[in-house]
């Protein structure tokens, strides 16, 4: 717990001189740099755009239409694999009754050859 404090009073710079198993910090996903959607210019570097960035009633209306338009790109993505699959399925389900044919075709010429001898 010593290097939590050290990083609080040290700050950034004071926490890199630290070694790795010390630091008090995870990654983690980055959401944290982003502040809240829609507030205006997040702390990660990227404004997001000029609306976004002026934050206010226009920022968050943009942050909600982005997240409703990745959103449905989501399902339409879901939608797209679930048809790819289930054509792959009809494909293997016919591709098995073509094999099972054929099975019956050699078994036939196989029987046809025990019945000549």
């Amino acid at each position: 717990m010593a290097a939590v404090g050290s990083v609080l009073r040290c700050g950034l710079r004071g926490a890199v001189a630290l070694p790795s198993q010390q630091r008090a910090w995870s990654s983690g996903s980055g959401s944290d740099q982003l502040g809240e959607l829609g507030k205006g210019a997040g702390k990660g570097g990227g404004g997001g755009g000029a609306i976004r960035e002026a934050g206010g009633a226009f920022g968050k209306r943009q942050a909600a239409e982005e997240e409703r338009y990745f959103r449905q790109q989501g399902k339409d993505q879901l939608a797209h694999l679930k048809k790819h699959h289930e054509e792959e399925i009809h494909h293997h389900k016919k591709e098995i009754e073509r094999l099972q044919k054929e099975i019956e075709r050699h078994k036939s010429k196989i029987k046809k050859l025990d019945d000549d001898d």
